[in-house]
């Protein structure tokens, strides 16, 4: 196959990652693989009957998602091993979503939980196709560890009642943990329960130390069906999973009031940007600690063909989860084939033995829960911010009481709006520096500050912006450049240094036409160096351009120095000798290399082959 010929099938298959990696993918991987996906399955099949009452949908909806999700992540998903299903965030919200429908608990609960999974998917899929996953990089790495932080502690809390056999929380986070304290007070906690719990965690915590290569949590698992089903656990009181119905779904649209319509889509956007923070920082975790990177536009993409595919079999919203992506990589999975083994496995569990998962001790599944997301609160992450830089610990610390105090969604969205503050905030701090020419380098120059040895040239006023110029920084940095124009008396020309900016908007085009303005009502001449490309269009579009003249910009500060001294009358070699011997460098050594030397304006540069400039900075005018 040509070059050509394979670039344009890697381009076809570009959004179909799975092309990629299976013809790549090594023999030795597939037992680690297997393990991994059967543990996944174990979790994955008991934790979606769960999820599904946790929505108010009947138990199946949970089911059905299981293995169409699985199968959809692992030909699209950017992640070798994030694992999508049922969580229990998402099933928070479809079940808050579904209760303003009014049909949460009813017999149309199945089809509005399947219609909220494929508005979400669809919202997906448009978003990646659009190219909007830059918005994911809002999510910060001190954002995505303080909301996983949050979210573990919020997942661990939804498990205790669980581990202690005592009725589940409403309510607030401190309220759940106030109700706790009380049913322990009471002594409501069933014994049987908390001695089912504590050799399950024991199982787990203990085996993992002592032989971290077994799959102790599948391990645990049989022995629970089989301890409960030996010892008729439920009969002494302990909680156990519940009917499982047998059998698969048809595919097919789910039936909804065609008035409740826009509404669902409104709410599908809720449950994808859900999906999407709790999925996309699973995702990011792991491929971290396995050395790669995902694609926020793919990992849009491939949640919604999850969501997609788990709406049309009548299934629930989905997304990456932490859980079970943890127990993946604590079983030794190293690619997707885990996750399209946990497919198969699930779909085995629905056809043929679901009815078995239903004596499954509610504990057990709680313990293998809490030890799966346990070691992803990573305290040492936050004392490496606190190191670094305090603000990183305040945007984790954010994230997390944000997800604790107000849910996933809201504390996602605070901690992203507080960074978007942030940002803002730091954009706006300008600082505009006096430069002067390092000595003994060529075409060299650099801040003054600090820095007595650079010398500058009497007449001409050398400046830098250290932010870009835009609708928030235009106005200070008019000013601050102003205010050194006039505390240098006798400055005749303002040599200002754009490579900071790379867009030019029309607040800022208008600042720099105020600032001319004002620049010759002093008797100044402006001149712009190292412009961009975009920047030179804008000031051209707004009508700067011709107001100052295409002859005062230039590629380098040294070219607009020497022309800006050449225009004014300043370059006479008995000033350079003298500025050079108060400074104790060559005369030379000023500009470019020699004072004789000649050099090309920036409009007369000629274009390269591909229409940009020879200096890489853009076309050539």
């Amino acid at each position: 196959m040509s070059d050509r010929s394979e670039a344009a099938s890697g381009s076809r298959w570009r959004r179909v990652p799975a092309v990629r990696w299976l013809p790549g993918y090594e023999r030795g991987w597939l037992r680690g693989d297997v393990v991994a996906g059967a543990v996944v399955a174990a979790l994955a099949v008991p934790q979606a009957l769960g999820y599904a009452s946790i929505a108010g949908a009947p138990v199946q909806v949970g089911l059905y998602a299981v293995p169409v999700a699985l199968v959809a992540y692992a030909i699209f998903g950017s992640s070798r091993e994030l694992v999508v299903g049922p969580v229990s965030t998402v099933s928070v919200l479809s079940g808050s979503l579904l209760a303003s429908f009014g049909v949460a608990g009813t017999a149309r609960a199945a089809s509005y939980t399947a219609a909220l999974a494929l508005s979400s998917g669809l919202v997906l899929v448009a978003a990646g196709l659009l190219g909007v996953g830059w918005v994911a990089e809002f999510l910060s790495k001190p954002i995505v560890t303080g909301f996983v932080l949050g979210l573990t502690v919020l997942v661990i809390l939804n498990e205790v009642p669980h581990l202690l056999g005592v009725p589940t929380p409403k309510g607030q986070v401190v309220e759940r943990v106030g109700s706790l304290g009380e049913s322990l007070t009471r002594g409501e906690a069933d014994r049987a329960t908390m001695i089912v719990s504590a050799v399950s965690l024991l199982v787990l915590f203990g085996g993992q130390w002592l032989a971290p290569r077994v799959p102790w949590g599948l391990v645990l698992l049989l022995g629970g069906i089989a301890a409960s089903s030996a010892l008729d656990l439920r009969a002494k009181g302990v909680e156990v999973v519940g009917p499982v119905p047998r059998g698969l779904p048809t595919p097919g649209l789910p039936s909804v009031a065609a008035g409740d319509l826009p509404a669902l889509l409104g709410a599908g956007a809720a449950l994808a940007l859900m999906g999407l923070a709790e999925g996309l920082s699973a995702a990011r975790l792991f491929a971290a600690r396995g050395g790669y990177r995902v694609d926020a536009d793919q990992e849009l993409l491939a949640s919604g063909a999850a969501n997609l595919g788990s709406g049309l079999f009548g299934g629930i919203g989905v997304a990456g989860s932490l859980s079970k992506t943890a127990a993946l990589s604590d079983a030794r999975g190293r690619t997707q084939v885990a996750g399209l083994t946990a497919a198969g496995l699930a779909v085995v569990v629905i056809v043929a033995i679901a009815p078995v998962l239903s004596g499954l001790p509610r504990a057990v599944l709680s313990a293998i829960v809490v030890n799966a997301v346990w070691k992803l609160m990573d305290v040492a992450a936050l004392r490496r911010y606190s190191r670094v830089r305090k603000n990183d610990v305040v945007a984790a610390g954010v994230a997390a009481v944000g997800v604790l105090a107000f849910g996933p969604l809201y504390g996602l969205l605070l901690a992203v709006a507080g960074a978007v503050l942030g940002l803002v905030y730091r954009s706006s701090r300008v600082d505009v520096e006096v430069m002067g020419k390092v000595p003994h380098e060529k075409a060299a120059w650099g801040s003054t500050r600090n820095h007595e040895e650079r010398p500058t040239l009497p007449g001409v006023l050398v400046l830098r912006a250290d932010t870009p110029i835009f609708w928030v920084t235009a106005a200070p940095i008019h000013d601050i450049v102003l205010s050194k124009v006039d505390a240098a008396p006798g400055t005749r020309a303002l040599v200002l240094d754009m490579e900071a900016t790379n867009q030019m908007d029309t607040t800022s085009a208008d600042a720099l036409a105020e600032l001319l303005g004002e620049l010759r009502e002093r008797d100044v001449d402006l001149y712009l160096v190292r412009v961009m490309w975009p920047v030179r269009q804008a000031l051209r579009r707004s009508g700067l351009m011709a107001e100052l003249g295409e002859d005062h910009l230039w590629h380098s500060i040294s070219q607009g120095v020497r022309e800006a001294r050449r225009a004014h009358g300043l370059k006479q070699l008995s000033v350079d000798a003298g500025v050079a011997a108060a400074q104790g460098v060559p005369g030379e050594d000023l500009l470019d290399g020699t004072a004789a030397e000649e050099e090309e304006h920036i409009v007369a540069r000629s274009s390269a082959p591909d229409g940009r400039s020879d200096t890489g900075e853009g076309p050539a005018d």
